[in-house]
């Protein structure tokens, strides 16, 4: 049950409309004028208020709100689209601002923002765990409605994407819709983890298993129990490991390090990847039979380049986070600054977005961003999107050796990756294990 109350003063009967699909079980009481709103606030106690005016009519609303302790937020619905007055209501108060026509994926995302925060959530509220995945495009919208429904369900699921596109916000949301919500999540890096450690991580060990097991330690699959396991990044598990993993999705049992006997597990499995496993079980380093098991149900989440309308919400909600938790002047971004950020192609994804936006929060003196203030990483053209007419150099003219010219590629993927070996590997169209081998070979570590 949702327990929240609306307090809409308006008299455009579509926004009551859209505030009902949005928020279907809140209760919704409406005043045609703000003067109107003021005298129903003290009776129906609203856990929310949305008001349309601009910064001039709504100020009466605003100072109150202030001078008023536990004042409900505010949800300002903007005419026109207008960066001076979206700054100078969020400086009088209003929790959130959005401007006409109101799309609904727009109205979600900020009732979730603005009723997320401690200070409005109600006693056994339950908000909606996909709220927190910020999406204002038609395609995420349609991949969120589809995690929903496999959330209900046992099914394994397998994510697939890009790296820094939000695979792992995706596992936790379909976990904490399912009903194995009050379970644990349990989450693996199956690329973090040495692969001769890997198995004792999933399925723990017995005393004496091998030389330091000193004391029986549980395996991520009994951590697990009566919850989810995340497997990220899966495509870089070793072969043995796969092996035994299927078992796992066939048998619903774990054979622990050192011990005899099976043990029953209950268990639900998300695994995640930004590589393309089919070309992997093309070149034999993936198995088939546990690429279908996996792939029961795959949501392809799509890269920042696709869904260019997310990057404005997402960036706004990075900045009222950074606002919340350490203080930060910036308010808003300028439209031609947001129409330099659609042109870039983020092969960082929303994790580059957000390196932006902490950049922007240091260097950045102003309520707006203007474009001036973007780094150059993102105001510079990709080389892709500017085609030469002119012949391809030969890479032999360089004068390289084969060695001296691998070591280039990899320092030349390391500094444009900043260091991030996902990346590096992504760029490079190597798994992380080969990239750590080639790195050690040419002495880069």
């Amino acid at each position: 049950m949702n327990p929240h109350t609306f307090l809409l003063l308006s008299q455009d009967c579509h926004l009551r409309q859209l505030l009902q699909i949005a928020s279907p079980q809140a209760k919704i009481v409406e005043a045609h004028t703000v003067s109107k709103g003021l005298s129903l606030r003290s009776e129906v106690s609203p856990t929310l208020i949305i008001v349309e005016g601009t910064s001039q009519t709504l100020a009466p609303l605003l100072e109150s709100a202030r001078q008023t302790p536990e004042s409900p937020p505010i949800l300002v619905i903007g005419n026109q689209h207008s960066v001076k007055d979206a700054v100078e209501l969020m400086r009088a108060g209003a929790a959130d601002y959005l401007t006409k026509p109101i799309l609904l994926n727009d109205l979600q995302a900020a009732l979730a923002r603005v009723l997320s925060h401690p200070s409005v959530l109600p006693p056994s509220s339950s908000l909606d765990p996909f709220a927190s995945i910020i999406s204002a495009s038609p395609q995420m919208n349609l991949i969120k409605q589809l995690a929903k429904e496999v959330a209900s369900t046992e099914a394994t699921v397998l994510i697939t994407g890009e790296s820094g596109t939000g695979k792992e916000l995706f596992a936790e949301a379909i976990h904490s819709h399912s009903q194995r919500a009050t379970g644990p999540l349990v989450a693996l890096n199956c690329a973090g983890i040495p692969e001769n450690l890997l198995e004792s991580e999933l399925f723990g060990y017995e005393p004496g298993a091998f030389t330091d097991a000193k004391r029986a330690k549980p395996g991520r699959f009994q951590l697990a129990e009566g919850g989810t396991l995340f497997l990220d990044e899966i495509g870089e598990m070793s072969s043995t490991a796969q092996a035994k993993l299927l078992r796992v999705l066939e048998h619903h049992t774990i054979d622990p390090l050192g011990d005899t006997r099976s043990h029953k597990i209950n268990i639900r499995i998300i695994a995640a990847t930004n590589e393309d496993l089919l070309a992997k079980i093309k070149a034999g380093r993936f198995r088939l039979d546990l690429y279908y098991r996996l792939n029961v149900y795959q949501l392809r989440i799509p890269p920042l380049r696709e869904r260019l309308d997310d990057i404005e919400p997402i960036l706004l909600m990075f900045l009222e986070r950074v606002r919340t938790e350490r203080g930060c002047r910036i308010k808003t971004i300028a439209p031609s600054a947001l129409a330099v950020l659609r042109n870039h192609e983020w092969p960082g994804n929303v994790r580059e977005l957000h390196n932006v936006v902490e950049w922007l929060t240091i260097t950045c003196k102003e309520d707006v961003i203007q474009p001036h203030h973007l780094p150059t990483s993102v105001k510079t053209p990709s080389s892709s999107n500017h085609l030469s007419t002119e012949p391809k150099a030969s890479l032999l003219a360089f004068g390289l050796s084969f060695q001296e010219m691998e070591k280039k590629m990899l320092e030349e993927a390391l500094q444009k990756a900043s260091g991030n070996i996902s990346e590096a590997s992504r760029l490079l169209k190597m798994t992380r294990n080969t990239l750590r081998y080639r790195m050690a070979k040419h002495h880069l570590q």
